[in-house]
């Protein structure tokens, strides 16, 4: 079952963001945020923390100073995601802008798995660094950085993910989410971590005198690395605080100004958009999913040279790859989808849609022939439609199944896994992740006993409350928004995890219907005598003639003519 709530909105907070000069509905909308004052919604650059408040920065940013000083090899070690991309080229940008001998190396899903294993240093000191800089990894990498210790190589651990209960013995570790970091921002992507080791960086570098008349080299505007912070930003679902709001609001300006790297021109290109009208959900739903294709199905090295590329003609030829890889994903998506729900059984679908009587409190699912670079989507597409925390897993190495997980509000998925390794010591091989997403790795003969210790974790953490699937709107629309240009005031702002776009909700008369491409409920709604176009993706099921939606206000660009269209979200009838 799914239940609308419309968001309290604190009055005192909406009226006094109207008196600062807000829109009447943003007013309202922000105030509904927890916004109180316009102070808040301050995207200037100097509005940013601080870099010398997050907990390291200056001793990692001595650490990298010392080594471009004397030309020491830096090595940086990614991720092979959008986050991990991102800060692995904003990290070579920057310290090839400084003067540093620096290149980069980024696991293999499949092959190497996830972040500064034992395996990846030795694979590493293949091309002999004097010092390893990982970006969106390595909390967790005790083993490898030992090992690299071992080898005589230094390591600087940038990081966001939280901490275990050992941590690396690493030169440096930067990380907001470390216990004694006291970092206003705990939700920094590693594309921002690493951005703030960079600020810091330059400013150790000024004072070593080592641009203009002192170094005789030019200073790097960071500035110019924006636009990929907000995108590595966005990809991460992670929570848009007002630190990070900062961030993603400065990098779509630039997008928006046309000040972009050659590598996201030719993927707004590639994607079809214009990025004179970038928003955050191009970001997450347009862009990303390109740059995470080449870390699913084939190499994230083409992600990254798409990133740090500044030629237009390499860029563009790399963008059309991940394109190309985007649209194979999406196919094995597909199939592996259709798959996911002939396993679950027709009473949990119906249960969960009914009010999850019958519904399991987590799901864990498995195929042998499912991709394991597409497992992760999986897990997150049978969440959306059953609203319980789910694992996909597929085949990794011999005997070895590796699951990647998504939850809903109310759980923590980290500390559920957590949970289910101390009451069952041995059952995971390996995990980690957020509260919203994790990975683990377990044996394929223990795929059925993770599979029930999951679900029974999860029944005592989820309260009952949390297993009905709640849509937060912000009441009904007024009949003089259903604009264009109300469409393009709120498509402007910045929207995310954690400060959801806004979301609508309002009784309508079906006045007809269809369905597009067997899988798409095309409508023409009516509300008093204004007519209204809206469209809700994958669902075919009809309507009745009155109906209630939550539904979004957006563009529909069609044939280069933009309208306002319904992005409907839920809908349930009406009597009448």
């Amino acid at each position: 079952m799914t239940r609308i709530d419309r968001r309290p909105v604190p009055p005192r907070a909406q009226w006094r963001l109207e008196q600062e000069g807000l829109p009447p509905l943003l007013a309202r909308i922000y105030a509904g945020r927890g916004i109180a004052g316009r102070q808040e919604l301050d995207y200037a650059f100097t509005s940013l923390l601080p870099p010398d408040t997050l907990t390291n920065t200056g001793a990692a940013a001595v650490l990298l100073a010392d080594a471009i000083a004397r030309q020491a090899r830096i090595l940086i070690v990614a991720d092979y995601d959008c986050d991990g991309a991102t800060a692995c080229a904003v990290g070579l940008r920057a310290l090839r802008a400084f003067g540093a001998r620096v290149d980069y190396l980024v696991p293999n899903r499949f092959t190497h798995g996830y972040g500064l294993s034992p395996d990846i240093v030795d694979l590493a000191a293949t091309m002999r660094p004097d010092l390893i800089v990982t970006v969106d990894n390595g909390i967790a990498s005790v083993d490898g950085v030992a090992r690299a210790r071992r080898l005589g190589i230094a390591t600087l651990i940038t990081d966001h993910h939280l901490p275990g209960e050992e941590l690396p013995v690493a030169d440096c570790i930067v990380n907001p989410n470390l216990p004694a970091c006291g970092f206003a921002s705990k939700h920094l992507a590693g594309v921002g971590v690493m951005f703030y080791v960079m600020l810091a960086l330059r400013a150790e570098l000024r004072q070593r005198r080592w641009f203009g008349d002192g170094g005789g080299r030019q200073e790097p505007k960071l500035a110019g690395l924006l636009d990929l912070v907000a995108l590595g930003t966005v990809a991460d679902v992670v929570r848009l605080d007002h630190n990070n709001r900062v961030l993603v609001s400065q990098g779509l300006r630039r997008i928006r100004q046309g000040r972009l790297t050659p590598g996201l021109r030719a993927l707004f290109r590639a994607a079809g958009r214009d990025p004179a009208r970038a928003s955050s959900v191009d970001l997450g739903f347009l862009i990303g999913p390109r740059i995470n294709a080449a870390g699913r199905l084939a190499d994230m090295s083409l992600g990254i040279e798409c990133l740090i590329a500044d030629d237009d003609g390499r860029a563009m030829n790399i963008a059309q790859e991940l394109d190309a890889l985007n649209r194979e994903r999406r196919e094995i998506e597909s199939g592996m989808q259709e798959q996911a729900l002939g396993q679950l059984a027709a009473s949990v679908i119906q249960g969960a849609d009914e009010g999850g009587i019958d519904a399991p409190a987590a799901v864990s699912l498995f195929d042998a022939e499912w991709h394991q670079g597409i497992v992760g989507i999986v897990a997150a597409r049978i969440k959306e439609r059953l609203h319980r925390p789910v694992f996909a897993f597929a085949r990794g190495d011999e005997n070895e199944l590796k699951g990647s997980g998504r939850s809903i509000p109310g759980l923590h998925l980290r500390d559920a896994l957590d949970l289910v390794a101390k009451r069952a010591p041995g059952l995971l091989s390996r995990f980690g992740g957020h509260a919203m997403a994790a990975g683990v790795t377990i044996r394929e003969s223990d795929f059925v006993g993770f599979r029930e210790a999951f679900a029974q974790v999860v029944d005592e953490l989820l309260s009952p409350a949390d297993r009905t699937r709640t849509l937060e709107t912000d009441g009904g629309l007024e009949a003089a928004y259903f604009t264009l240009a109300t469409a393009r005031l709120l498509e402007a702002e910045v929207w995310g995890q954690g400060f959801p776009a806004p979301l609508f909700d309002d009784d309508f008369i079906v006045e007809s219907q269809r369905v597009l491409k067997d899988k798409h409920l095309k409508l023409r709604l009516r509300k008093g005598t204004q007519r209204l176009e809206a469209i809700q993706f994958n669902f075919r099921e009809a309507p009745g003639n009155r109906i209630r939606a939550a539904y979004r206000l957006a563009i529909n660009d069609f044939n280069g003519v933009q309208t306002p269209q319904l992005l409907i979200e839920h809908l349930e009838n009406r009597p009448g």
